[in-house]
């Protein structure tokens, strides 16, 4: 079973400052240094608990498009 994983490193991301207090990942977690890898069942549970309103929607929005392992480049923006 392939997983995808979801990179988010707030020292890229372009809506940082501001919306960083309406964030996910800094409500849970504080403003990150090194980047957090969410699978697919954590961020279906954030996704969840963002849709009920108990936490802010990740607001990740990247200045540039990662890149894994193998060169190929993640999507820019995320859904």
């Amino acid at each position: 079973m392939v997983m995808d994983v979801l990179h988010v490193d707030c020292g890229t991301c372009r809506a940082r400052g501001p919306a960083c207090s309406d964030c996910v990942i800094s409500v849970l977690l504080g403003p990150m240094e090194d980047e957090v890898l969410l699978d697919d069942q954590e961020q279906a549970a954030l996704q969840v608990m963002a849709d009920s309103g108990l936490l802010p929607p990740l607001r990740l929005v990247r200045s540039v498009p990662p890149v894994d392992l193998e060169g190929v480049a993640y999507p820019a923006v995320l859904p």
